[in-house]
């Protein structure tokens, strides 16, 4: 955004619109506090306008924040000179001059300055008034285009003395009489002034002779009259730049939490200036912070209506849908809320609209939810789907379940781990392995105590051929019910299942099949990868009687038995 404002100000100061630019420049800063060049610019905007006490202000800050910047020096030496402090201006330019001393704008700035110093017509030549008179005028506008006149200006900036001499040439004295704002068939008033201004004890006579001469071989034309003034257009500019100010000082005070002073200066600038729907913005955003969400939204309506008369910039639209969501989330209505996000979004795509909606969509989420849950009906769920089991439609009991898990979920139902355990055996019976592991383990998650739940795992382990697994899923359980004859009956499946693949007494295709699962084991895959595992396994089959060592070893056991249980290892 304050890069956005900077191009918009650097484009109205090129076009002379120096009071937007400094509008835009100001906003920026408010942005990015921290940019030398955002103060520069509005340094160089605010002396072009002659208020020299504000570009003065602004030319410190560039410095103090960049003091090995060059520019910032010439910006300093510029607001001196306007101010005509002539000796601080030299000084700025000189500094600068310390840090480049090649810098053409800097040796200009300086010139510029001793040339004022050196006499009244040095002074005149080289004030920015001077040139803005000639720029002005009709006649002399075309002057400033030829190179020769230009040379003549310099030399007089450069030497004052030289005056009487450059006086013969009509531009020069066309050009000295508007600087001066004199009448320019005065002969007296001229040849005076060239001698006042002319060498250390003034022209000859001869010299003012020549000049008066001079002055009558050219044309009486009479002068242009001055450029007629809008004054419905400085109404305007005026108005304008009152409403900034009654918005800067309305930021002020919502900074400091002042609300009431707040929407007063945001209100003062949309009667002064209803051009700028940041105004409404702005204020919609105090009506926020207050709970004034009915008065907030009315104040983003207004903001996009107007902005589309006025054809704002999309971003500006962009932001008043967004705080307008924003109110109606506060409000809970969060389903207006996701369409006004969406809305904004297609204006402008930005971070804080996105997190805005993204948060609006998990509160919807949440709330519909919380406003689903149901014991009474989650209860009814449940004997639907345990009548559904038993009557051996497992798809429909899957179905009443989740019902029942969705209307009593575990953060308000204490037997939710029940629905788990139920929906685990459902999906067992359909052969959907995978889901039904997940859900047992859920199970047991939710209460650890719960021994069926153990049984639904081992159980899944057992079919997925995981008899290791399974055998420790077993064991577990049965350190929460000892006497638990299903886990009991469990173990005594795997430990016969194992026995029977160490015996071989199965199909190459199911060792295969079992060998493939056992490697996509993350803890066989690490101890195949254990570098003394890959000794001793070599030692078994290299020495087997020396490998009786390795058997003393209880971590090395453990590990023996963790391949023996997955199959990679059989023992004959």
């Amino acid at each position: 955004m304050a890069a956005d404002l900077k191009a918009k100000g650097n484009a109205a100061f090129s076009s002379g619109d120096y009071e937007e630019a400094i509008r835009l420049f100001t906003e920026a800063i408010g942005l990015d506090p921290g940019n030398h060049v955002l103060y520069s610019n509005r340094s160089a905007a605010q002396a072009s306008l002659k208020q020299y006490d504000k570009a003065l202000e602004d030319a410190k800050k560039v410095v103090e924040l960049k003091a090995d910047w060059p520019k910032g020096y010439s910006r300093l030496g510029a607001a001196y000179f306007g101010l005509k402090k002539h000796e601080d201006a030299i000084e700025a330019y000189e500094k600068g001059l310390e840090l480049d001393p090649n810098n053409e704008q800097l040796k200009a700035g300086l010139k510029d300055v001793e040339a004022a110093n050196r006499g009244p017509a040095g002074g005149l030549f080289s004030s920015p008034e001077f040139f803005g008179k000639l720029a002005m005028n009709p006649k002399t506008r075309a002057y400033l285009a030829q190179p020769d006149f230009m040379t003549k200006l310099r030399e007089l900036q450069s030497d004052p003395s030289s005056i009487s001499r450059h006086m013969s040439d009509p531009r020069i004295a066309e050009a000295f009489s508007v600087g001066l704002g004199m009448s320019f068939m005065d002969p007296s008033n001229m040849a005076g002034m060239a001698g006042a201004m002319g060498g250390e004890n003034g022209a000859s006579s001869e010299q003012a002779e020549e000049q008066e001469a001079a002055m009558e071989e050219v044309p009486d034309e009479p002068e242009a009259p001055p450029a007629p003034v809008d004054e419905e257009e400085e109404k305007k500019k005026a108005s304008q730049a009152a409403a900034q100010k009654e918005k800067e000082a309305g930021n002020a005070a919502y900074k400091k939490k002042n609300f009431e002073v707040a929407i007063e200066h945001y209100t003062k600038a949309l009667e002064l200036w209803d051009e700028d729907i940041s105004f409404y913005t702005n204020r919609a955003a105090v009506y926020l912070e207050m709970g004034k969400y009915d008065t907030c939204i009315e104040d983003c309506d207004k903001a996009v209506d107007r902005g589309r008369e006025l054809r704002t910039d999309y971003k500006l639209i962009a932001r008043a849908l967004t705080r307008k969501g924003k109110a109606l989330v506060k409000m809970g209505e969060l389903q207006d809320a996701i369409a006004i996000f969406n809305k904004s979004l297609t204006e402008h795509r930005n971070a804080d609209t996105l997190q805005a909606l993204n948060a609006a969509e998990r509160s919807l989420k949440e709330h519909k939810e919380k406003a689903y849950i149901d014991m009474e009906k989650c209860g009814e769920e449940k004997e639907k789907g345990n009548q559904a089991f038993k009557d051996h439609q497992f798809p429909e009991a899957v179905k009443h379940y989740t019902e029942a898990l969705k209307r009593g979920p575990p953060e308000v139902n204490p037997e939710a781990y029940k629905l788990y355990s139920n929906r685990a055996a459902c999906y067992t019976k359909l052969g959907a392995l995978n889901e039904a592991l997940k859900d047992a383990e859920k199970c047991i998650e939710l209460e650890p105590t719960f021994a069926k739940g153990y049984s639904r795992k081992g159980t899944v382990q057992f079919f997925m051929k995981e008899y290791d697994k399974a055998l420790e899923t077993y064991r577990q359980g049965l350190e929460q019910d000892k006497d638990n004859e299903e886990l009991r009956d469990g173990m005594k499946r795997c430990a016969e299942a194992i026995n029977r693949f160490n015996r071989g007494d199965v199909s190459q295709e199911e060792l295969k099949e079992r060998q493939q699962r056992a490697m996509a084991d993350p803890e066989v895959q690490n101890i195949l990868k254990d570098p003394i595992m890959a000794q001793v396994l070599n030692d078994f089959q290299q020495d087997p009687r020396a490998a009786q060592k390795h058997l003393t070893n209880p971590e090395i056991m453990k590990k023996l038995n963790k391949l023996i249980s997955a199959g990679i290892i059989q023992v004959k």
